[in-house]
């Protein structure tokens, strides 16, 4: 098994102020507008058939994290998100895939979701910690694009 260098512990979350000046409305939107660029990504088969309620569980998760209600723990429980995701191959590859396509959301974030700008450096850093916690596989036989 592959364990990235990085430690979670000091990964740094978002700031939990967000969701007071976005809303679960708009974070559920950045959450399905993410999954319409995955479903158009190279890690497309890493995703189930339904990307709608892919994006809505995500969503939840998102919620949770940058302030508002506990939806994700008391629909799906605990998050353990590293666990959750080891039955997918995630290098480098990958996960750089998927920031890319968060990247993609968060270009036009603070017009569109009504992201605060103060924070928005901050969650894109624990983005690209997260996604790196997330790895579980040191590469694949089949490169990728971005």
């Amino acid at each position: 098994m592959f364990l990235p260098s990085i430690n979670p512990r000091q990964i740094t979350p978002p700031n939990r102020e967000i969701h007071g000046v976005m809303g679960t409305e708009n974070i559920t939107r950045m959450s399905e507008d993410l999954y319409v660029e995955l479903e158009n990504s190279a890690i497309r088969e890493m995703f189930p058939q339904d990307m709608r309620a892919s994006a809505q569980k995500s969503a939840t998760y998102f919620v949770s994290l940058l302030g508002g209600p506990p939806l994700y723990q008391q629909r799906y429980g605990n998050p353990m998100m590293r666990a959750r995701h080891m039955p997918f191959p995630i290098d480098q590859a990958a996960r750089d895939i998927w920031l890319a396509c968060f990247e993609r959301v968060l270009d036009d974030a603070p017009a569109r979701y009504q992201f605060p700008p103060e924070h928005l450096e901050g969650f894109r850093d624990f983005l690209r910690d997260f996604s790196s916690w997330m790895m579980n596989t040191e590469s694949t036989l089949v490169e990728k694009e971005i």
